[in-house]
This record gives C-alpha cells, sequence and structure tokens, in this order.
C-alpha cells in the first residue's frame, strides 16, 4: 500500500493522537504536521508496519514518535518501544524528543543507551523500567546478550536511518535484534534512500506495511543567490547576527519551525537593535495584516517566521529570505525562499545547516538542480569595517543635513578650556559613540573554523554517488611516516587490528563514529594492514575519548589506539587500500602479533 501527499494537512488533533501529547506539541508551539508526520500517523495508530521513504529533517522523529506514545500502556513495566538509531548524538537527540512529547504522559521515562558511557548507569536506568528504550544496535545487543534487556513484550520497533546504519555496517546486527523481538511487533522502518538490503530487511521483517515516499516536485528561480553556512563553532544566533551587520539587506523574512521560536528570536534580535516582529499562527487576521504593512511600509525590516504564516506572503520589499531551522523537505524549502527574487527581482537565500541536516543539504541541492554554495560568516575584522563605513557614512549625511551650530560651540568652548587637540575631541566623540558597536575588531566568541578542504568535502558528502557507481581511486598507500601526511586539521592513529582479524573500514568507522560519539563523515583516510590499522581523526581528541577507544572491541579485539608517536617510522605496504573491502591477501603475521595473541585470547563483547 502507498499512499500520496494530501492536499489538505490536517491538525494533530484531527489525527487521533492521545491529549496528552497533543498537549505536549501545542505547548512547544507546532502548527500541523510535516508532509511525512501527515502520511505516518495514521497507519501507526492502527497498528499498521510503515517503510517510510523522506530526507533527515523532514520531521520522521514525530512521525513515529507521537502514534506509538499514543498506544504506550502505562500500566505495563517493561519496554513498550525501542528505536534504532545509527549513532549516539541521534540516539540522545531522539531521546530528548520522546521525552518531551511525552512529558504529559503519567510516570513516562526514555531510557537512551550507546556506547561510550558507563555500562552500570545504564544497567541502573533499566531497574527504572523505562516504556521507551533508544539506542545504537551495538549497545543495544549487548545489554540483549548480557540479559538485562528483555523485549518479549515489546509492541513497537523502529529503524530510524536505517540506510545510515547499513553503510555503517550495523545492519547485521540490526537483524539479530529483530529476531529477538516478538512475531507480532509493529514495525517502523525509516530511510532517505532505499537500496537493496534495507529492502531486504523490510521484505523479511515488515508486516504487509504501508508505504510512505515524500515526492518533491521544487524548481527555484535563477534570479535567488543561494547559500548555506555549516553550523560549528557560533551558536546560530550569534552567526545570525553578524551575518545581519554585514549584508545590504532591504526587508528580511527569517524561516523557523514553531510559533514560540517566532517570538523568542524576533524578542533577541529587537534587543540587538533590528526592528523586527514575529509572524505565527497565533496571530489573529488584523495583527497579521498590520504587521505584513508595517513591514510594506519599512517600519520594521525583518519577519521572523513560520511555514504557514508566511504562504503567499509578497512584499517587493524583501530582498533576503534566512533560513534559521532548516526546512522539513525539499518543497518548503522553494516555497520559503519564492519568498525574494519575486517578479524578476534579485533575492538572497541563506540556510543554515546543522551537521546532521547535511543529507537534507544534499536532497535541496537535488531535487532543485541547482548548487548551494557554502558562506563564510563575517569575521571581526570584516564587521568593524563595515561599522567604519557606516560611522563616516553617518557623519556625512549629519554634516550635510543637520544644524550643527550649538554643538559647535559647545565644542569649541570644550578647546578652549582644556587647550584641546580637535582631532582628540573627535576621536573621543567616536568612542562614546561605538560603545555598544565597537568600530575595532573584537572577538566576543571564539570563532572555531573548519579546515577549508575537509569542509567542503564534509558538506558534500551526501552528494556524491553510491560508492558502487563511480570509478573506484586507487590512494597511493603510505610508506613511511614523513609521507604519510593526514589531511589538515586531522592526525593519523594506530588501532591493533587488521586483515588478519578480518576487519574491514566499515567495522571501524562504525565502532569509532558510535563510541566516540563521532559524525563518520569526519572520520578519514583508513589503511588496513596485516595486524594493525590507521585511522585519520580529527585533531585535538579529548583524552577520556582517547582512554575510552582504547577499550573498544571491533572483530574480537581491542583497538588499542595509540597516539602516532608512537606508531613505526616505516609501515609497511598496506593489506587493504583505503576505504576498500579486503580481497585476498597474503596473511603476514608479525612477531609482535604473534606474541600479544600466545599471551591472552581476549572475550568478546
Amino acid at each position: 500500500m502507498s499512499t500520496e501527499q494530501p492536499d489538505l494537512i490536517p491538525s494533530f488533533s484531527e489525527l487521533g493522537i492521545a491529549p496528552a501529547i497533543v498537549k505536549a506539541i501545542q505547548e512547544a508551539g507546532y502548527e500541523t504536521p510535516s508532509p511525512i508526520q501527515a502520511q505516518s500517523i495514521t497507519p501507526l495508530l492502527e497498528g499498521r508496519d510503515l517503510l517510510g521513504q523522506a530526507q533527515t529533517g523532514t520531521g520522521k522523529t514525530a512521525a513515529f514518535s507521537l502514534p506509538l506514545l499514543s498506544r504506550l500502556n502505562d500500566r505495563q513495566k517493561t519496554p513498550q518501544m525501542l528505536v534504532l538509531t545509527p549513532t549516539r548524538e541521534l540516539a540522545i537527540q531522539v531521546a530528548e524528543a520522546i521525552q518531551g512529547y511525552g512529558r504529559h504522559i503519567k510516570n513516562f521515562h526514555v531510557l537512551p543507551i550507546y556506547g561510550g558511557q558507563s555500562m552500570g548507569i545504564q544497567l541502573r536506568q533499566l531497574q527504572r523500567n523505562p516504556q521507551v528504550i533508544v539506542g545504537t544496535p551495538g549497545r543495544i545487543l549487548d545489554h540483549i546478550r548480557r540479559g538485562k534487556l528483555a523485549l518479549e513484550n515489546l509492541q513497537s520497533l523502529v529503524l530510524d536511518e536505517a540506510d545510515e546504519m547499513l553503510r555503517m555496517g550495523f545492519i547485521d546486527d540490526v537483524e539479530t535484534i529483530l529476531q529477538e523481538t516478538p512475531k507480532d511487533r509493529q514495525v517502523a522502518l525509516f530511510s532517505a534512500t532505499m537500496p537493496k538490503p534495507i529492502h531486504r530487511v523490510a521484505q523479511r521483517y515488515l508486516n504487509n506495511p504501508v508505504e510512505v515516499h515524500i515526492k518533491s516536485k521544487t524548481s527555484t528561480v535563477d534570479t535567488i543567490n543561494q547559500r548555506y553556512w555549516q553550523v560549528t563553532g557560533l551558536h546560530k544566533l550569534d552567526a545570525l547576527t553578524r551575518i545581519l551587520e554585514v549584508e545590504e539587506f532591504d526587508g528580511m523574512i527569517i524561516f523557523v519551525r514553531t510559533k514560540n521560536s517566532t517570538v523568542d528570536l524576533a524578542e533577541k534580535l529587537e534587543a540587538r537593535g533590528y526592528a523586527s516582529s514575529p509572524l505565527n499562527g497565533d496571530m489573529n487576521q488584523a495583527l497579521r495584516e498590520k504587521t505584513i504593512e508595517k513591514m510594506k511600509a519599512g517600519k520594521i525590516d525583518i519577519l521572523v517566521a513560520t511555514d504557514v504564516a508566511a504562504r503567499g506572503l509578497d512584499i517587493q520589499r524583501m530582498s533576503h529570505v534566512v533560513n534559521y531551522d532548516i526546512p522539513y523537505d525539499t518543497e518548503s524549502y522553494v516555497h520559503r525562499i519564492g519568498r525574494t527574487g519575486r517578479a524578476g527581482r534579485k533575492g538572497e537565500a541563506i540556510l543554515f545547516v546543522a551537521p546532521r541536516e547535511r543529507r537534507m543539504l544534499g536532497a535541496i541541492e537535488k531535487a532543485t538542480k541547482q548548487t548551494i554554495t557554502r558562506m563564510q560568516l563575517p569575521s571581526s575584522e570584516d564587521i568593524a569595517d563595515r561599522r567604519v563605513m557606516s560611522f563616516k557614512q553617518q557623519m556625512t549625511e549629519t554634516i550635510e543635513s543637520q544644524d550643527l551650530a550649538f554643538f559647535e560651540k559647545l565644542i569649541t568652548s570644550y578647546q578652549e578650556e582644556h587647550n584641546a587637540d580637535p582631532v582628540e575631541v573627535a576621536a573621543a566623540l567616536a568612542f562614546l559613540v561605538q560603545k555598544h558597536r565597537p568600530l575595532k575588531p573584537v572577538s566576543h566568541v571564539s570563532e572555531r573554523k573548519q579546515p577549508r578542504e575537509r569542509a567542503d568535502r564534509d558538506s558534500r558528502q551526501t552528494n556524491r554517488e553510491p560508492r558502487s557507481e563511480r570509478p573506484e581511486r586507487a590512494p597511493r598507500a603510505p610508506r613511511t611516516r614523513a609521507e604519510h601526511k593526514p589531511e589538515e586539521g586531522m592526525k593519523t592513529y594506530r588501532v591493533e587490528v587488521g586483515a588478519e582479524h578480518n576487519v574491514e573500514p566499515k567495522h571501524l568507522v562504525g565502532a569509532i563514529a558510535n563510541e566516540a560519539g563521532l559524525e563518520s563523515q569526519l572520520i578519514g583516510r583508513i589503511s588496513i594492514m596485516d595486524d594493525h590499522s590507521f585511522v585519520d581523526l580529527p585533531d585535538g581528541m579529548p583524552k577520556d575519548i582517547f582512554q575510552h577507544l582504547r577499550k573498544v572491541w571491533v572483530n574480537q579485539r581491542q583497538l588499542q589506539i595509540s597516539m602516532p608517536d608512537s606508531t613505526p617510522d616505516v609501515m609497511e605496504k598496506p593489506a587493504i587500500p583505503a576505504r576498500q573491502k579486503p580481497g585476498r591477501t597474503k596473511k603476514r603475521p608479525a612477531i609482535a602479533a604473534k606474541k600479544r595473541q600466545s599471551k591472552s585470547r581476549p572475550k568478546p563483547s
């Protein structure tokens, strides 16, 4: 069964969600369901299995959380809902969202379980009888094998970002977990893409699922210059303030996801000296029209709006659109930026993209068939230069337009009384004027910069062709440490697992990403030798993460990760080229490896 996107999207209360959950949604300020939510909630409420295809950032968490939470039995003291995610960051994020949606459910408790956290802490939390478990496949399977996580009464299971779990090598663990669950449990599988292994899992474990595909018919106009900023280092509000400092804009609309956010952000911009106003569905028609008229008349310069409130908005002076919160889908993005660049006029569209939302960026580019260029935030020097230019312009306009006779007498009097240099007097006045907006470069926050080469690679990670569809590129194997030069901002680490232990690059990527809380895209080149491997990781690894990775098990061996200084000066030719699957290689066990193996046989985790 396949559903199409409805023309009229009902409200959350009309979908049959439990009243306690509807109350939490309303308090959060969400107005209407996103397309994936509108199509998924009803079949999940009916107990149907669901196969959903939608990009990251489309609202999948609420799509499965709202209906499945509505079906919980508050009297049952064992886990009723299990959500599997590929990374611990996503596990934490999903758990926090579910906790928010269920905050009005009596005695409700959700528990995130992931690698890198103390096993003792998780065991104590499991004794609190959480109704919902959110976790990564490896750690969930570990608890099941230890007999600490019982799933015999599980009602529903969610596979979130299934294609990412496949790419990170977790799909076998996922299938093992599925086999440990009751036959009559409900399954919801969400994935941005549907490769054959994911289809195979769906066919094997889902029972006559409802299929939901979010289709986008999108196009953008050439008169809109599209840019994005990778959310990193700075808080989004600080970044927005910097952009407002240097961008030449007439009118601007800033899009956020919730009604509450429109008010909150508008107030913060007002406090920073920008004439702004919220625009959301809670405003009555008269107030909405009054706000729009103020915008058209130039009495306010910035509108902070939700998608619903900005529908049909056409203001000629709207030169900029800022997607402060990334939209749910590509079609919403096109509708948003269509508020500028109308009737042949030039327009600017800026998109804020968090690390988890890079896949949505790729989807937008693919759907619109346009490249969105990466923008660098203005530096403190750029902002100061802009302020100086504005200050000089204001002085010129004041001299030409104002009657300054009284002030000339005041300054002349001061000069005579203090025998002051006129330039010093003017400088003192300039200093007093610029106190709140310094004309000299001042760094108020840390300006952490990503290396350009790495940032560019990260930003296009999702736009690359599947590995099977693009020609293999054989990287030059590092021969000596002098020749082994990792990318800027990276360091090479050694791990004591190699081709002899049947390790593949995906095993190392999955283990390190999961246990170190690191996005898989940030893991660099991997060179697999006979009895060890080399992995490029971001420089500046925290000591506690480094110590934890030493104890992580991969293919029944501890990584025993070591610093680059402890690697040998001469490195053997890799048994497996970087990021390639192992072929038939001649085993050459090193003496040191033999000694280690003869001392003790490690226990699998």
